[in-house]
Formats: C-alpha cells, structure tokens, sequence
C-alpha cells in the first residue's frame, strides 16, 4: 500500500495529538493550544462577545468542551452554518472522590466505570492518571491541569492458576471489588488518602491541605504507534473519538475565508448520554450559535432560514469488519480499513444519517475525490448512538453521522487505517467549502 508523505505526516499528528490528551480536560487544553497558536481568539460565555467578520474564535466550557468558529465572508441567512461536531471524552475508569483506600499492606485507589468500555483490556497495562485538580488559592481556587506520565496505578491480572477457564469464558472482573488500581504499598503507617495526597501535592508542587477536589482519567502510557506490514495502521488510546476530534481540528486549522460560517464542537459526555452541561444534550452549541446569529446583526426570521440553509456532520467513529468475527456483521455493510468515511444509518434514529443528507456527503466525497463506505448494524444487535441524533434534534438542522472505520472500539488500545484520517480530513474540507 502506496501512503503519500502528506498522509502519514496527517496520522503522525493525530497520534501526537493523542498522546497529550490523556483526558477529556486534556484534549480541550491541546486544542486551545492548537488554535491559539493559529490566530485565534478566546471568548468567555461570561463576557459580551464582538465579533469581526471574518474572524476566529473558540470558547470553552466546564474545560472539557470546546466549540471554535471561522465567521463567514458571506451573510449568515444566505449560507447558514457549516457544523462538524465530535467528541472528547472515551470510555474507561475514573477515579472516585475518595479514591485511596488500604488494606493488607498494600494501597489502592477505587474507581468507576465510565461509559462502556472493554475492562478486560486494563489488565496488565502500564496504566497513569491525569485530569484536574483544583487548588485553594486567596481568590478562592484554581483547576490545575495534571497528569503523571510514568506508570503510576496497574490493574494485574489473576494467574491461570487460580482462574482456570479464563480462555474459555473470558475474563469477567467484578466492577466493586475488582477493579481497584493498584498504587503501592503502605508508607510507614501513613494512611492511604494522606499517602495518595500526597503524590498529588508534590506533582502541583502545593501543600497537601490546600487540594480541595480532582477528577482523574485512568490511561495507558504506551504511545501510539504505526503498525502493518507497510505500516498502514495506527494503534493508540481514545481513538474514538479523538481521531474526528482531530480531524475537525484540522479542517478548522486549515480553513480561511470561507464563504459560509464553520464550526468546530467538541463535547464532553457523549460516553454517558451526552445529558450535561457540557455534553450535546446540553446547551452549549445553540447558545454559542445564537451569539454568532445576534452579533452579526440578523433578525429571528433570518436566523430560521440560516438555520434551514445548515449542514451539521457528526463525526464518530465507526465499526470495521473483523475478519475473525464475520457473523457480528451485517453482510451487506461490510466497511473496511483504509476504504474511505463511512456513513452510518439507522432506521430507530441512532444515528441522524436520512437519504438526503447521505446523498449530500456522497458528493462531497466525490469532490474530494476519496471513497466512501456505508454502515447498517444487524438488526438482532443494539446499536450505539452518538450526539448526531441529539444536535439534530436540538438544532433543527438537517445532519448526517459518519466515523472512520476502526477495529476493537471500547478497548483501551483501539486500531484504525492510516489512509482512513487522510481521507476524512479530506471530505471535511469539502464540507467546509462548500
């Protein structure tokens, strides 16, 4: 397989761009350093917003959402609102308030279960934690970003000896009593909040007693990588769904001038339902438009039919045939690695895909000249969703749902096409341009 320059340098970005965010507060923090660099200009929701035609702008939310726009060159009501949205956070454990906790010599830290994702695939990985911290300061506090990048916690697996149909019936870990990390041993008599605490303050560089809360994301430190026998494949956490995370990214990035007004939303909480303030079940995206809408002077009437002249795409990832487990499929929509985006379709509404808006991302494949692929899960199955459905509904516009096609999605070491990312950067842009 022939990989131009240009695509493996689009892939190694987007395993770069992962591997610094390791959290959904992270990847928000990886963006905004991202779009600062290339001009643009932070708003606050808190503040009054002027906008100057043809400028570019990005505000965030909770500090794990993030919507950044490019103002068009044209009126509003004449082009509407070019919308791509994804997002940030990928299912896994999280720790607990009061996480530490000892017993028998040894300290371990309790966790959740985020979203849904493959727990078997946490065992025995050099696992970290990274997230937010906030600090007592004389204002009040402060949310410090933190991560420890050596492996810090390790979820091992129980020995063959003592789980002896493991390979026969799968490794089944009970989510209260199983899934503790484990930190370390007990340090001369410390008790083990005070112990983990500590870790804390000495990687902030505070005194204990001024951490006030923290919300910490396990993940794995092993960087992503190229694999394949021409190297055609990437392997790496949080693929989905930073991967369309990056893509949005970067057709934004690359986006000057446009004559319609592009949109880039990145949401927390898609993994739990996307019902928060944050999430797209909340208001975010509708506020930030209806701010563009007011600042650039149009009425209630012009404002329907901007929205009527919208295209929202959500990007998630999507479900690639596995050659080891045919009969998961549905034998007509076979999608295939480094075969193009894929549409995704469901007659119940998981996904927002309807025939016209199908029809319209076909042609803009077609103009950036790269395939396409589209995707029906069987019918006995429960099929996921995403926030395409929920912004379409929210918003009034007409949408479409497509992903990349990967392989073992959930797993915290996910696989997806290095042609793939090229290919979805690709009909982005058209999107945006058209």
């Amino acid at each position: 397989m022939t990989i131009s320059a240009e695509t493996r340098a689009q892939a190694q970005d987007l395993i770069d761009f992962i591997d610094a965010s390791p959290s959904p507060w992270h990847a928000v923090n990886s963006v905004e350093q991202r779009l600062l660099v290339r001009g643009f200009t932070r708003l606050h929701e808190a503040q009054r917003w002027q906008l100057k035609a043809g400028s570019r702008y990005f505000v965030v939310r909770g500090g794990s959402s993030i919507i950044a726009f490019t103002l068009g060159q044209k009126p509003l009501a004449e082009t509407g609102f070019r919308i791509i949205g994804a997002h940030t956070d990928s299912p896994g454990l999280r720790l607990k308030p009061k996480a530490a906790h000892g017993g028998e010599g040894v300290v371990r830290l309790g966790v959740e279960v985020y979203g849904g994702p493959i727990l078997a695939t946490f065992t025995d990985r050099d696992l970290s934690l990274a997230g937010r911290v906030n600090v007592r300061t004389a204002e009040g506090f402060g949310t410090r970003l933190l991560r420890f990048d050596t492996p810090l916690v390790r979820l091992p697996n129980l020995a063959i000896h003592m789980n002896r149909e493991v390979n026969e019936q799968g490794l089944k870990l009970h989510k209260q009593n199983e899934l503790p990390l484990i930190l370390g041993l007990s340090q001369d008599g410390a008790k083990a909040g005070d112990q983990f605490l500590g870790l804390i303050a000495g990687e902030l560089g505070v005194d204990a007693k001024d951490i006030l809360t923290s919300e910490f994301n396990v993940f794995d430190t092993q960087k992503g990588a190229f694999w394949g026998a021409d190297q055609e494949f990437i392997a790496d956490s949080q693929l989905d769904n930073l991967a369309s995370c990056h893509a949005a990214l970067t057709v934004l990035l690359a986006t000057e001038s446009p004559a319609a007004t592009c949109v880039c939303a990145l949401f927390d909480h898609e993994e739990v339902g996307s019902g928060s303030a944050v999430g797209a079940g909340g208001s975010f995206i509708e506020d930030v438009l209806e701010r563009i809408a007011a600042n650039t002077g149009i009425d209630e009437e012009a404002r329907h039919c901007a929205s009527a002249r919208s295209f929202f795409i959500s990007a998630d990832m999507a479900h690639a045939w596995h050659p080891n487990f045919p009969a998961a499929y549905e034998p007509n929509h076979k999608v295939m690695v480094n075969a193009g985006p894929v549409i995704k379709t469901n007659a119940n509404q998981r996904y927002s895909t309807g025939a016209d808006t199908s029809a319209r991302f076909i042609a803009l494949c077609e103009k950036a000249g790269v395939p396409f692929q589209q995707y029906a899960h069987r019918t006995d199955l429960g099929c996921g969703s995403t926030i395409g459905p929920i912004v379409a509904s929210r918003l009034g516009m007409a949408s479409i749902d497509v992903g990349s096609p990967m392989w073992a999605m959930h797993s915290l070491r996910e696989s997806a096409g290095v042609m793939d990312h090229g290919y979805m950067i690709a009909a982005l842009t058209a999107a945006f341009g058209d």
